[in-house]
């Protein structure tokens, strides 16, 4: 039934001018916006992913978006550079700069300005 359709993800903010800023200038992706005000991310190799307002948004409780870098070191330093912090959880194995060593792949969190997870992993 979908074998030929182009299916792609998405997700809300409650503020869609700080997300433009964020993933256009802060993480440095191509961001188009629509006149309905609709965000579209443009990953290199990744599907589209749609940004759309929600007033009443609540951020989603896991990570909605994962950016796979081949050197997460360089990766988070990026970030950092950028004012992004990443988020620590408790018990998870995290190191002083908050990436994750404790089994799997190397990994950082970090939030959006509507609070949404997004997640550096070393592939």
């Amino acid at each position: 039934m979908f074998e030929k359709t182009k299916a792609f993800s998405g997700f809300a903010v409650d503020d869609i001018d700080a997300a433009r800023r964020f993933y256009g200038d802060t993480l440095g992706l191509k961001v188009t916006q629509e006149d309905n005000g609709i965000l579209t991310l443009h990953i290199e190799g990744g599907a589209e992913t749609i940004i759309y307002p929600k007033p009443d948004h609540v951020p989603a409780g896991f990570t909605i978006l994962n950016f796979p870098v081949a050197d997460i070191e360089s990766a988070v330093q990026e970030l950092s550079s950028r004012g992004v912090e990443l988020i620590r959880y408790d018990g998870m194995g995290q190191d002083e700069r908050g990436i994750m060593r404790a089994g799997g792949p190397l990994i950082g969190w970090f939030n959006d300005p509507a609070g949404n997870i997004l997640a550096v992993l070393q592939t």
